[in-house]
């Protein structure tokens, strides 16, 4: 029973003498205060707290990727001397991306220190990535800025990563991001915000890419080609870890399917139009009165086609040779025709 005793006891100590050998294999130095770095390698699905408050790693995380990125570009600017800031920003992006860090984190051997449930590690392709930043903070509270410096410059360039193979290797996020859209069936364009020169008189484009017409990143560059490069970079990171924008995107997707997908409500009409056809009724109508409309008038004579004869500005029909003394019996259809006869008369 005392046995059993002292190997509780001993228990702890022994896994801790093995966490600080494992973490002076990835270090490079024993750590001062191992809470730091045992609280980096605690994943959130472990759901442990102290006083009310969640354990984990994500506030080490928070920190970590942001010492990281002062770090690389401390680098960065170092190592490349002369080189502009495009060039410098898209190194550091490469170095600091999520694939590098997660195979970072699996060469190094971080990922089989990282405590966290089964499911959660299975599940979870930025596990390794997340707690390499999340050491980094360690460090920095652990250390300083300097040990930091020391372990990305040693430990991380000098050993695993060829910093001028990285920089010059051409990542087409572009074409990453059009895959992605491609895949998932979605609208993806990058509409240009910006044209001018800068103080030297070089062109400068800036980019924004949409996806669903929903905004994405935007990206500043000297050609179109390097400020689409960084737009798509940009919002593939915040598909990445963004998911409230993941949702906006396929929420206005399928806003327009659906609005391509609405049924048309008036039905085209599919009897065929007869107008062509003559109405004979309206023929005979027209015949009739055709017929009435060439009744001449009793002696009717044609009128002689003579310029003498032409109206000088007096009445159509003159009417001052019908005698008021005309015999009585004559009857209106008489008057009407001695009034012809004289007005067509030659």
């Amino acid at each position: 029973m005392l046995n059993n005793l002292l190997d509780r006891i001993r228990l702890p100590f022994r896994k801790e003498k093995e966490l600080y050998l494992s973490l002076y294999t990835i270090l490079g130095f024993y750590p001062k205060d191992i809470n730091y770095y045992k609280l980096a390698l605690m994943h959130k699905s472990i759901m442990r707290k102290e006083k009310g408050k969640p354990i984990n790693n994500e506030r080490l995380e928070f920190l970590g990727d942001a010492i990281l990125g002062a770090v690389v570009g401390h680098i960065v600017y170092d190592h490349f001397e002369g080189k502009r800031e495009g060039f410098l920003t898209n190194t550091r992006s490469k170095l600091v991306q999520r694939e590098t860090l997660n195979k970072l984190a699996q060469e190094l051997g971080i990922t089989q220190l990282i405590m966290s449930s089964g499911h959660s590690m299975s599940h979870n392709s930025y596990l390794g990535g997340n707690a390499f930043e999340a050491l980094v903070g360690a460090i920095y509270l652990d250390r300083g800025y300097n040990a930091c410096m020391r372990f990305m410059q040693k430990r991380i360039l000098g050993q695993l990563i060829n910093i001028d193979k990285v920089a010059y290797k051409e990542v087409n996020f572009k074409s990453k991001l059009i895959e992605w859209s491609q895949k998932n069936r979605v609208d993806v364009e990058f509409r240009l915000l910006e044209q001018k020169k800068d103080d030297s008189g070089s062109p400068v484009f800036e980019y924004q890419a949409f996806i669903e017409n929903v905004e994405g990143g935007k990206g500043r560059g000297y050609s179109k080609k390097e400020s689409q490069q960084l737009a798509a970079k940009l919002t593939l990171e915040r598909l990445r870890r963004e998911p409230q924008y993941i949702d906006a995107v396929f929420a206005a997707k399928t806003e327009r399917t659906k609005m391509e997908e609405m049924p048309v409500e008036n039905v085209p009409d599919t009897e065929q139009s007869t107008d062509f056809i003559i109405d004979q009724s309206d023929v005979r109508q027209e015949k009739k009165t055709d017929k009435k409309q060439k009744i001449k008038p009793q002696n009717y004579k044609k009128p002689v086609s003579d310029p003498s004869l032409e109206n000088d500005g007096e009445d159509e029909f003159d009417l001052s040779d019908i005698s008021a003394a005309a015999p009585k019996d004559l009857t209106k259809e008489d008057i009407i025709a001695a009034a012809e006869e004289a007005a067509f008369s030659e």
